[in-house]
Parts: C-alpha cells; structure tokens; sequence
C-alpha cells in the first residue's frame, strides 16, 4: 500500500468534457449513453462508438465496476503499479489504474469502487478494492 501522496497530472479538458470534468470535481463519475441504440461508453464522446449517432446523454455511474484484466508492473522509475481494465456495473468498460490497495492481492473478477485523486485541476477517477 502507497504511503506517499502521489501527484498526478492535471487533466486537459476540452468542450466536449467539460461536464464530465466538473462532475469529478463533485467525486461523480459519469459516461455517456446513446438514446438511438441504448449503448453505454465511455470515454464519454458526443458519437456514439456504436451506431455513430449524435443522440447521446450523459448517466451517473455508481462507481461501482468489477477488474476485467490487469498488469503489475513490479519495477518502474516510480515503484510498483497496477493498470486494468474494469466493467462498470452500468456495462461499459474503461482502462484504469488501481490504487490505495496491496497490488498484490488484485484478482480479475474483483469488485472495485471508483475514488478520485487531486491534480492541479480537475479529480482523476481510478479504482480501489471494494
């Protein structure tokens, strides 16, 4: 388990994000849903990846998600650290890093929670066990 604070880099936003970014000031973490075919995604985009409508809506996720895959990358020039893909509880999927956790002890088919970490700007979601 981390014991140093960790800074992480600043997010840079653009007017398509905008929203998403304030909604992780307030510790939400949203997604996007395409009313023309029902999809979830994310990375949230105004296309839908599916079906490339435009008719797409913003959705709060619990934060709630379940680890689908993941690497431990034991040496690095920053110590040890785990990167994943996870599936949130509402269907979509998104790459990830794991944090606040023995690295050690992840296994794919483990409950996670979103928690966001400070930047100089807006909150960075990752994923903690739950």
């Amino acid at each position: 388990m981390e014991t140093t604070a960790k800074k992480y880099p600043a997010p840079e936003g653009n007017p398509e994000t905008k929203e998403y970014w304030e909604a992780a000031a307030k510790g939400k973490l949203l997604f996007k849903r395409c009313t023309a075919c029902n999809e979830p995604h994310y990375f949230p985009r105004s296309i839908c990846p599916f079906c490339f409508s435009d008719q797409t809506v913003w959705e709060e996720s619990s934060g709630e998600a379940e680890i689908y895959t993941f690497s431990l990358m034991r040496k690095s020039a920053t110590g040890p650290y785990a990167i994943g893909y996870v599936t949130l509880k509402e269907g979509p999927s998104l790459l990830t890093n794991f944090v606040d956790c023995d690295l050690a002890t992840l296994k794919i088919g483990q409950k996670v929670k979103v928690v966001f970490k400070p930047t100089d700007g807006a909150p960075l979601p990752f994923f903690t066990p739950a």
